[in-house]
């Protein structure tokens, strides 16, 4: 099981030493390759904020459905199962929101983006809400004319390597070859460790994660560096050549992975917050998809206002007084969305776990 903690103590070297090459011609190869000069504030679509009259919410049921920006090739996360439907933790963050708006989750389409694409559809309106883990950064919330409504995984940024390698921890990857998604918050988080630990590097910049399969298999690539969740997803992807990698248990940054929307439109920031505090707020109070109807007779009054028997949470944010039951029958509570998207990662909750329950997630009182 692959759990977040710190960087282990130094090990030994990679015998060849490898120059920097940060944003040189060195970056250049068969594959799709971007300058490091690109890290987090050039995030494609900087400068071009969203207009600041909106109404995200009126447009969606004008539509009758909503949009949501995911990858869509990430198992656990966002990726089509065998009848073409979209599956993972990002897919039913998504899904709650529509059920939310429409109790229906089913009202949806899923846009896949990549890494460069995500923000630019949806400063355009591609998209009206992006899920597809993207780490909440103050350049991004402050240059992009973006917001992040809710924090729905923490998460940080870990290394995989072959077996074959006999590496234990990142700090013996020396003069190492390693690959990066071009356009994230790792490029720059690489960077930054290579150089706080005086070890030398060789980057290789790439946008698609086919490629980084192929960069590995072909031994291009002599680590490749991500959020942890996603080293997990991609291991899981490759099927029985999965099991040549491990994940090593160096976590080098905090990624506050995150629902992006628009800024301008509070109401629909408002709508994805609280909806995933719904999800939250159920999970606190023991209430599930199975069981939901039966605390419609309960007695506790925070558990009659979220099943909307007294009071009209709906209401403020132009929702139907049913909202998080429905939300609730859609997806589950917090646990059981983890339960049924990121276990089969092998990831362990960690800090993903309720406050109470020593991790980080924490419901305002909806009321």
């Amino acid at each position: 099981m692959l759990t977040l903690g710190r960087a282990h103590t130094r090990g030994g070297r990679l015998r060849s030493r490898l120059a920097f090459a940060l944003g040189t011609a060195a970056l250049a190869a068969s594959m799709a390759i971007a300058p490091l000069g690109a890290q987090a504030q050039n995030q494609s679509g900087q400068g071009t904020p969203a207009s600041d009259k909106v109404d995200t919410l009126g447009a969606i049921k004008a539509r009758g459905y909503f949009i949501c920006g995911v990858a869509g090739d990430r198992p656990g996360f966002s990726f089509p199962d065998s009848k073409g439907v979209m599956q993972g933790l990002d897919a039913d963050i998504c899904r709650s929101v529509a059920a939310a708006i429409f109790g229906d989750p089913e009202k949806i389409r899923f846009t896949s983006l990549t890494s460069l694409t995500r923000f630019p559809a949806l400063q355009s309106g591609e998209v009206d809400m992006l899920a597809r883990f993207t780490t909440w950064t103050l350049t991004r919330e402050a240059s992009l004319g973006l917001d992040v409504a809710s924090v729905y995984f923490y998460d940080g940024q870990g290394f995989m390597v072959k077996k074959s390698l006999g590496v234990k921890s990142a700090l013996e990857l020396d003069g190492a070859t390693v690959c990066v998604t071009q356009g994230s918050t790792s490029e720059a988080n690489m960077v930054d460790f290579f150089r706080a630990h005086n070890l030398a590097l060789k980057p290789i910049v790439i946008e698609k994660v086919e490629q980084v399969r192929d960069a590995l298999a072909n031994n291009r690539c002599d680590a490749y560096t991500n959020d942890s969740s996603l080293l997990g997803s991609l291991k899981l992807s490759m099927g029985p050549a999965g099991d040549e990698y491990i994940l090593l248990p160096d976590i080098i940054s905090k990624e506050p992975l995150g629902a992006f929307v628009r800024k301008g439109d509070q109401r629909f920031f408002d709508i994805v917050r609280w909806t995933y505090i719904a999800m939250l707020t159920a999970e606190e109070g023991g209430i599930t998809k199975t069981n939901i109807d039966t605390f419609r007779k309960t007695r506790d009054p925070q558990n009659q206002r979220f099943v909307g028997e007294t009071g009209d949470l709906g209401a403020a944010l132009g929702l139907d007084p049913q909202w998080a039951v429905n939300v609730v029958k859609a997806v589950g509570n917090t646990a059981e969305l983890w339960d049924r998207t990121i276990a089969s990662l092998g990831i362990q909750r960690g800090v993903n776990r309720l406050a109470k329950d020593g991790g980080l997630q924490y419901a305002p009182p909806m009321r």
